[in-house]
């Protein structure tokens, strides 16, 4: 296949983000028996919309195969992975390990990543600790909110939706090259 990680038109966006809550919804819905939407488009605009927002979406032999959304911070270069997906369909081909690859090489500057995953999602859990190099380093639940608002994984306590109901939040220190002179 011929792969390539290029930034998101306009024109493809609407796709972009039908195929991503797709993607994530089937998670959803192999673990849960009923589950209301997963990821609405309210979530995936907010983070297009954030400072720093980047949104790539992946093509192989000319069709799109996935997409990711990082938030890059040019001061601090520490650098958050808002969204990754693979589309439906086409999972276990390399494609999630590709994008992941063509990032970093993009931002080579970062000094740490992070991301998150549901507790559940073990495919996604496979893929960060053990074929990108993340490290768990934290865990969201009821008892221990994420930082940022108290429900935004879902950790408060009238939440409803149970794809939420525990967030792995993940780091990946970055080597830096030294020039030795």
């Amino acid at each position: 296949m011929n792969f390539a990680l290029i930034p998101l038109c306009e024109e493809h966006k609407q796709q972009f983000k039908k195929d991503m809550q797709t993607a994530f919804q089937q998670g959803a819905v192999e673990k849960f028996d009923k589950i209301e939407e997963v990821l609405p488009e309210s979530d995936i605009d907010h983070s297009l919309s954030t400072n720093g927002a980047i949104a790539y979406e992946a093509v192989a032999d000319g069709a799109s195969v996935g997409g990711a959304i990082v938030i890059i911070d040019e001061k601090s270069q520490h650098n958050h992975l808002d969204f990754l997906f693979v589309k439906v369909g086409v999972q276990s081909k390399g494609i999630g390990q590709f994008i992941w690859n063509t990032i970093e090489r993009l931002h080579s500057k970062t000094k740490v990543w992070e991301t998150c995953t549901p507790y559940f999602e073990k495919r996604n859990i496979h893929f960060y600790v053990n074929r990108c190099g993340f490290h768990i380093v934290e865990f969201y639940n009821k008892y221990h909110p994420a930082p940022h608002t108290a429900n935004e994984y879902g950790t408060d306590n009238d939440s409803t939706n149970e794809y939420f109901d525990g967030m792995f939040r993940f780091e990946k220190v970055m080597l830096q090259k030294r020039i030795i002179s």
